[in-house]
């Protein structure tokens, strides 16, 4: 017969059965005044409900700010990078999310995500010139005035001397490249001859202060888009297409990799990933060689971020991390490794990395896998920001290529 769950033979009563019904009942009674309590406490503890029941992205408010579409409809790729994967031993998975590829404007890049959540304001406003900073191969002016020739903005672009090159080896270093391209989509061009800052800069101001006086209303656009209100929001994006990718993949990346100059890429992908607990997977590769004013600008603009997203959470400096190994020996000139990693990157997967950014993140990545630094299994994802067009003013160091 049932008995509190449990069912016996039919027939008369042993003393066996009659003992063994005893003990079951003991045993249930056991079961219901201790077992069952520990595990209902163990199944609904924050630790078991994390293996079982993975807790959902926090929901950020990314939507309420106005979007103008300047990227190809749809996310941009992820890449797995086997060849190179396998060249370092397999026992770290290498993907590279391909930001070099996510526009038809001029090349893309980094910066024309950013430009999506700045450029409305200057629609709306009613401005006439989009007035932005740079190096000579600033890869941020030539997006700007790619994004200008699209939408019929006039564009005014102070390119100053970032980059101590070799001018006799390099003779053609500011007439081809980022600077050559942004000439030809008809960009005011303007030389000044201050050194490398990620700060605001006493030349766009003056080129501002000119526009007006010209009668233009001149639209601000700092270096890197990072001084912007707005220029973390970008990346905050690209965070919520990774997780998009994840699903379709079906995996996650336990790191991802990203050069840090300006700022505001990193910023927004640690406020993206901070959404689920990611935040310090973020490993920032410092291409400035001036780290500790890329590290405070990071965490500045993360901590605006998150608050102009209501991420629920504050940003802190536990959440930045960032590699100050590779930035040398100053900005925008190579080191060995930097341009081994170039060429190990270019003739394993086809992917072309430049001397001034990703070539340096590039060399972090590639010396994190070597050095073990990477869990063995890891998925790490490359994030490629783009840059390659400077490559050609760089080609005193690729004669032998």
């Amino acid at each position: 017969m049932p008995v509190d769950g449990l069912c016996f033979a039919q027939g008369p009563d042993t003393s066996q059965q009659q003992e063994a019904r005893v003990a079951s009942k003991a045993l249930l009674r056991v079961w219901r005044k201790q077992l069952i309590p520990y595990l209902t406490c163990f199944l609904t503890s924050q630790s078991c409900l994390s293996v079982f029941f993975p807790k959902a992205p926090q929901t950020m408010k990314l939507s309420k700010f106005a979007k103008h579409a300047l990227t190809f409809a749809g996310p941009s790729p992820i890449q797995h990078l086997e060849r190179l994967s396998k060249t370092l031993g397999n026992k770290v998975q290498l993907y590279a999310k391909r930001e070099d590829c996510n526009s038809g404007l001029a090349f893309g890049g980094n910066k024309t995500r950013k430009l999506e959540y700045i450029i409305p304001e200057a629609i709306e406003g009613g401005y006439d010139t989009l007035v932005s900073i740079g190096g000579i191969q600033s890869n941020q002016t030539r997006q700007v005035a790619a994004v200008a020739a699209h939408l019929g903005f006039k564009c005014v672009l102070v390119q100053e001397d970032w980059v101590n090159y070799p001018i006799d080896e390099a003779p053609v270093y500011d007439t081809v490249g980022n600077i050559e391209l942004s000439r030809i989509l008809g960009a005011d061009v303007r030389r000044h001859a201050a050194g490398f800052d990620i700060g605001i800069r006493p030349s766009w101001e003056a080129a501002m202060e000119s526009v007006k006086k010209a009668g233009g209303k001149p639209y601000a656009i700092p270096a890197g888009c990072s001084e912007h209100p707005k220029g973390g929001l970008g990346f905050v994006g690209f965070a919520e297409e990774v997780r998009q990718q994840e699903n379709e993949l079906g995996l996650k990346f336990d790191y991802i990799v990203v050069c840090a100059v300006t700022g505001s890429t990193m910023a927004g992908m640690v406020v993206g990933f901070a959404a689920d607990g990611r935040a310090n997977k973020v490993i920032g590769i410092d291409a400035s060689a001036t780290p500790e004013k890329t590290r405070n600008q990071v965490l500045r603009i993360a901590k605006n971020t998150a608050e102009l997203v209501e991420l629920g959470r504050e940003i802190t400096s536990d959440d930045i991390v960032l590699d100050t190994r590779f930035g040398g020996p100053e900005y925008g000139l190579p080191n060995q490794g930097t341009l081994d990693a170039i060429r190990l990157c270019a003739r394993t997967e086809g992917m072309l990395t430049d001397p001034v950014y990703e070539g340096k993140s590039m060399d972090g990545m590639l010396s994190m896998v070597r050095n073990g630094e990477f869990p063995e299994g890891s998925n790490v994802l490359y994030a490629h920001l783009g840059g390659a067009p400077a490559l050609s003013a760089y080609s005193y160091l690729f004669k032998e290529g």
